[in-house]
């Protein structure tokens, strides 16, 4: 019998294999660094997690309460400035993938954390804004993108650039000197999106088990693409669920 999950594990279930032994990785507070601490714990011993606080190689027991959390730097290989983090290890392009999170994500992978409404100055809703995310999106080797798939969320243009994706498309990373690949994986709850290597516009991949197509047209705003080859993602382990749980009574 199949164990039973819920869509927020699938997606962090997810999230924790796209990540590979001995990658180094800058970690977003929340759901990127479920995902992070999870595959370190499940199938990625020597992943190296990076924080924007200046610890790396943190092995945190629990989830971490922000970027300041004394548990990070208790568990650290080394806890260095702020500015070596940006100015050594992430705009040389020394850290392979950059995993964030987004409050609007459009088709393009812009994402925005700053402000939702078209007034800068009087918003419908003030975002905490961009921290780090701005740097680690132009210079990690790729970016992945974790959140919960609905129209609210993917746009069909996002109120703010905070943290720029691919542009209008094809070839703008490369016309602004941006030296990292962008976007190459957004994890939701229902499946995973690619960009498409024409258009580099985001495309459904794969479904995760018991989602229909439909439902994941519904919960994006703009014409989904879909691949040709779409696949089902496959459910999670019963290691993989224990291991989220067990991290997750932890941070409780």
């Amino acid at each position: 019998m199949s164990a039973q999950y819920s869509s927020d594990e699938m997606m962090s279930v997810a999230a924790a294999r796209a990540l590979g032994d001995g990658m180094s990785c800058f970690v977003g507070i929340g759901l990127p660094s479920k995902a992070a601490n999870l595959a370190r714990r499940a199938h990625a011993p020597n992943l190296t997690l990076i924080y924007e606080s200046g610890c790396l190689g943190a092995k945190p027991s629990r989830l971490p309460l922000s970027i300041g959390d004394g548990e990070l730097a208790d568990t650290a290989d080394a806890v260095i400035s702020v500015p070596e983090v940006f100015n050594y290890w992430l705009q040389p392009g020394r850290i392979d993938v950059g995993f964030l999170g987004a409050a609007q994500l459009d088709k393009f992978g812009n994402i925005n954390t700053t402000v939702i409404g078209s007034d800068y100055r009087d918003p419908k809703v003030r975002l905490p804004g961009a921290g780090g995310a701005p740097e680690i999106a132009a210079s990690c080797g790729e970016v992945f993108v974790v959140l919960r798939q609905n129209p609210r969320a993917f746009v069909e243009k996002v109120d703010f650039v905070t943290s720029f994706g691919h542009g209008t498309g094809k070839g703008d990373r490369e016309r602004l000197g941006l030296p990292g690949r962008g976007p190459t994986l957004v994890v939701t709850d229902l499946g995973l999106l690619r960009p498409d290597p024409e258009t580099a516009e985001l495309t459904l991949t794969q479904l995760h088990p018991g989602v229909d197509l439909d439902s994941a047209v519904a919960a994006t705003g703009w014409k989904l693409k879909v691949s040709d080859d779409l696949e089902t993602t496959p459910a999670p382990t019963e290691q993989e669920l224990t291991l989220l749980r067990d991290l997750e009574k932890a941070s409780a």
